[in-house]
């Protein structure tokens, strides 16, 4: 069984920069792992992913250029490193882990979650 806690939310103005953590409890080298948010009233939406060997990763486009995913297998933990951000970043993180090695964008392909992080960037 697989535990994820995720770490580093918080406020900050926009502009600003934030790095959070999902550290697992077991294995997860060979598991893909993403990061996925979700504002008040929305659906929870893909962020990014990373796959089991830290060699491939997929972004959504409004965070493109702006967040970087990586993994320490070695640490068992998977990082979120956001820059430049926006209001509209504010939400629920949630990292998550899929019995996978390639990457995944469908929620519903990840069968481990954290309980979340929340970030809210003021204006």
């Amino acid at each position: 069984q697989v535990q994820l806690v995720e770490s580093g939310g918080g406020l900050v103005q926009a502009g600003g920069s934030l790095r959070l953590s999902c550290a697992a409890s077991g294995r997860v080298s060979s598991y893909a792992m993403g990061w996925f948010r979700q504002a008040p009233g929305k659906e929870r939406e893909f962020v990014a992913a990373i796959s089991s060997s830290g060699g491939a990763t997929s972004y959504t486009d409004s965070v493109k250029g702006r967040f970087t995913i990586s993994r320490d297998n070695a640490k068992n933990t998977m990082y979120l490193q956001m820059n430049s951000l926006k209001p509209e970043d504010t939400a629920d993180y949630y990292c998550a882990a899929a019995e996978y090695g390639i990457i995944f964008t469908d929620r519903h392909r990840y069968r481990y979650w954290g309980q979340g992080t929340q970030i809210t960037v003021s204006s």
